[in-house]
């Protein structure tokens, strides 16, 4: 299967390069269209968590500090210094003074505080953000002067700075909040960023025009402002090969959305460029719900990592070109520990038929086993992707060779999520974007999390322990121990096998430059500052 699919996609690779090669370029001189394959429902920062509405978010608007491209360095944003209180309790933010909103009105401390205020739900009417969790345990945010913001926390937040690049923590405009209501970032939007709302069409295409008083932009991007590029327009092209057509004949330009199976052929395309981040930490897994029959035993959970042969899932359904991952963290992540990656059960299925023997699993004559009068089988629930389906079928493949019987059932997207917040499932596959190993445990295994997104589950007051200290935690040492502790026990009881780490690459067409992957929550171009038409 794996060879029909790709000599399919490399065919239609060279199929369609045969069929856009006349084509005319038909964009403006001064624009750049960036492709991608779905679009956000709004464009409101603390009403999405879309990554969709992220990467346009952070042409629009900008944070009180940024990211660097190596995913650790906290560099200037709107903030242009601040100093952080010995406790960890208080960080004062000295802002820029020349920062306008898109309209041309001054922006002040007050406006952040709004806009903190507002994503951790203290303004009214009240925003319930769904990451409200990534500001920290809050006293209190304020301006004390026109340029002075503090923010006060009940407890120390070792990453809050980190949390305050994602564009969750965007700057915006209370008078056009306040106008647009219920329908701001879906009828227009007012930022601080270096690019302004256009128009939407929703489903197909955002237009945004240039800031022209723009000067502030991030430390880590060569141009800081205004941008080159008089428009971008973000447009929606569901179909895979169709972007891949379009990037080759010039009606767009830029995308990090080309599936992995046409890696290798569009690489080989003169006319193409690549940029990709090393940096980038986007996992792919496969969860168990701890509680429930059958995967409540940690033996199945063992040996359902030591039947599934990871490096073969990695060439199969991502052609190659994702990691193959063990931990539960990726080793160039913050406050990862190497300690916890040897814990990890191996490929092996001979040692997966001894963890299942030893545990007391009998092979049934069905091939099934069976262990006081309870079968090996338990039942997955995804999002009906071509991961999803490809990996649902090689790993039933490879567990039923060990005895262990795993059914699939995926859903369109617009009812997956209200499925997976539910108990009717055992296990699930899912991936997410994190910024470090404390990031990442903090989301998904305190138990205050369950039922989502701690679809597992899991309720051990060690990990909750561990993570309450490891987030209050001001020494990056005494961090690292404490989540090296988490991932250490998730090591050994393995609740969920990580499948693929993928790799964020950016492809742009000859007649740009300056398209450089970040990766900041999975966005790959951010800020569009140095984005160039040849």
């Amino acid at each position: 299967m794996r060879n029909l699919w790709k000599r399919a996609a490399l065919g239609g690779l060279a199929a369609l390069g045969l069929a856009v090669t006349a084509e005319a370029q038909t964009q403006p001189r001064n624009q750049i269209t960036i492709m991608r394959e779905i679009d956000s429902d709004r464009y409101d920062p603390h009403r999405s968590t879309a990554l969709a509405a992220g990467e346009v978010l952070t042409m629009l608007s900008d944070t009180l500090v940024s990211m660097d491209f190596d995913m650790r360095t906290i560099q200037p944003g709107l903030a242009q210094r601040w100093e952080v209180s010995p406790d960890g309790l208080t960080y004062t933010f000295h802002l820029r003074t020349d920062v306008t909103f898109c309209d041309g009105k001054p922006f002040t401390a007050e406006d952040m505080a709004f806009s903190l205020n507002r994503w951790i739900g203290r303004t009214t009417p009240r925003v319930a953000s769904p990451v409200a969790w990534r500001a920290g345990n809050v006293k209190e945010i304020r301006a004390t002067g026109p340029h002075t913001l503090v923010y006060e926390l009940n407890e120390p937040f070792g990453e809050l700075l980190s949390q305050l690049t994602l564009f969750f923590g965007s700057a915006i405009d209370p008078a056009t909040v306040e106008r647009l209501g219920d329908n701001f970032g879906v009828q227009g939007f007012n930022g601080t960023g270096p690019y302004c709302w256009g128009n939407w069409t929703p489903r197909n295409e955002m237009v945004l025009t240039r800031h022209p008083n723009y000067r502030w932009g991030p430390p880590a991007l060569e141009n800081r402002g205004p941008a080159h590029v008089e428009r971008i327009v973000w447009r929606v092209i569901p179909e895979a090969a169709a972007r891949v057509a379009a990037l080759q004949a010039g009606q767009a330009d830029v995308t990090n959305y080309i599936p992995e199976a046409f890696w290798d052929a569009i690489r080989r395309v003169p006319t193409v460029t690549t940029s990709q981040q090393p940096n980038y930490f986007w996992d792919f897994f496969m969860g168990f719900k701890v509680d429930k029959p059958v995967v409540s035993d940690v033996a199945i959970r063992r040996a359902v990592h030591q039947a599934v042969n990871r490096e073969g899932l990695v060439r199969a359904v991502w052609s190659g070109h994702a990691e193959v991952a063990r931990n539960i963290i990726n080793p160039r992540a913050p406050d990862y520990d190497a300690q916890s990656d040897a814990m990890v059960p191996a490929f092996d299925q001979a040692a997966a038929r001894r963890t299942l023997d030893e545990a007391g699993w009998r092979m049934g004559s069905d091939g099934i086993r069976v262990k006081d009068g309870q079968r090996a089988t338990f039942l997955l629930y995804g999002i009906n992707t071509l991961a999803n389906q490809r990996s649902g079928e090689i790993i039933q493949q490879a567990l039923r060779q060990v005895g262990i019987e795993m059914r699939v059932q995926l859903f369109d997207a617009t009812v997956a999520w209200g499925r997976l917040a539910t108990q009717e499932f055992d296990a699930f596959f899912l991936s997410y974007p994190y910024l470090s190993a404390t990031d990442a445990l903090n989301l998904y295994w305190p138990s205050r999390n369950r039922p989502t997104p701690n679809r597992m589950n899991w309720n051990n007051p060690e990990t909750d322990a561990w993570l309450e200290g490891a987030r209050r935690a001001i020494d990056p040492a005494e961090r690292a121990r404490l989540a090296a502790n988490v991932q250490r026990q998730l090591a050994q009881e393995a609740p969920w096998l990580t499948l693929a780490r993928s790799q964020m690459v950016v492809f742009a067409n000859q007649r740009v430059t300056g398209a450089r992957a970040h990766g900041l929550y999975g966005i790959g171009i951010y800020k569009g500052l140095d984005l160039r038409v040849r």
